[in-house]
């Protein structure tokens, strides 16, 4: 997703009609695109993820802002949930925590009608043990924690079976794969689905568990110092990106939000800040 042109935007899925779907769904908000003041300044109002997401946006408005005549007002979500539902009810201008995969899993089983924008960022997902060192120490029956959300579940299985610990079916695509498209499992792993939020809390119960980037950055994890295993970042599809609603897509203030993420001031602020690597920049400035 590191494209050149800036800012461009991504349509949504063709809209699949929920049954009972409520005001999170196809319909929408009634809120009114963002406007600017008498005084020239535009307020977005911004979900986010609190790591990294909300830092990268709080540097964002405390240093390149203003001069682009907007004010961030940015709202904290610890789900993935939330940030998706308030946007489609207009709450949100925009929202910055997802990746592709999720973003296209939502957008066919809620019937959103967002767009996006490029990414931002990667945040690495990695293996970490208290147990072990290294996945070939991995004991039969070794309890593995695993993120219950499909879109992500993929992901994980997919840094197993890269490190030889599963295969996955002949053909599959890992982006959506689940415990069950797993095809060989030698040493028996018993695989534990768990909230993504909750897996840092269980490492002690399990021998290994594959985690989020953002929730290891919350729990201090360094993927460089602390973890086992960790995923490629080169051709990585799972960047994070700015999702506005479909309406909004040509918004100039939230086009200049996009531009300003994909500033040189933020690639650098993402390097200087986490140079441990364990938030990458997905774009080249």
């Amino acid at each position: 997703m590191n494209s050149p042109a800036r800012p461009r935007l991504v349509a949504g899925l063709a809209l699949v009609a929920v049954t009972g779907l409520t005001a999170c769904g196809a319909g929408g908000g009634d809120s009114s695109a963002p406007e600017a003041n008498d005084k020239g300044v535009t307020t977005l109002v911004v979900g986010a993820s609190p790591t990294p997401h909300a830092k990268i946006l709080e540097f964002v408005d405390a240093n390149l802002a203003a001069k682009a005549g907007l004010d961030l007002d940015i709202k904290t979500f610890d789900d993935y949930i939330q940030p998706n539902v308030q946007l489609a009810e207009g709450t949100l201008d925009a929202n910055y925590f997802q990746h592709l995969p999720y973003y296209e899993a939502q957008v066919k089983d809620r019937g959103y009608d967002f767009a996006h924008y490029d990414g931002v960022h990667i945040e690495p997902f990695a293996l970490y043990s208290k147990r072990v060192k290294d996945v070939s120490e991995l004991r039969e029956g070794a309890q593995v924690g695993i993120n219950n959300d499909p879109s992500n579940q993929g992901r994980a299985l997919e840094l197993l079976a890269k490190a030889g610990v599963i295969t996955l079916k002949a053909g599959k695509d890992a982006t959506n794969a689940t415990i069950y498209d797993i095809d060989q499992n030698t040493k028996k792993l018993q695989f534990k689905e768990t909230d993504p939020a909750q897996l840092v809390r269980s490492l002690d119960d399990l021998d290994v568990a594959v985690i989020n980037g953002n929730y290891a950055l919350e729990a201090d994890l360094s993927p460089t110092k602390d973890a086992i295993l960790v995923e490629d970042a080169e051709g990585n599809p799972y960047a994070n990106f700015l999702a506005v609603q479909k309406k909004d897509e040509s918004n100039p203030a939230l086009k200049k939000l996009d531009e300003l993420l994909h500033s040189p001031e933020v690639k650098a602020y993402i390097e200087k800040t986490w140079p441990d690597g364990s938030v990458l920049p997905a774009f080249d400035a």
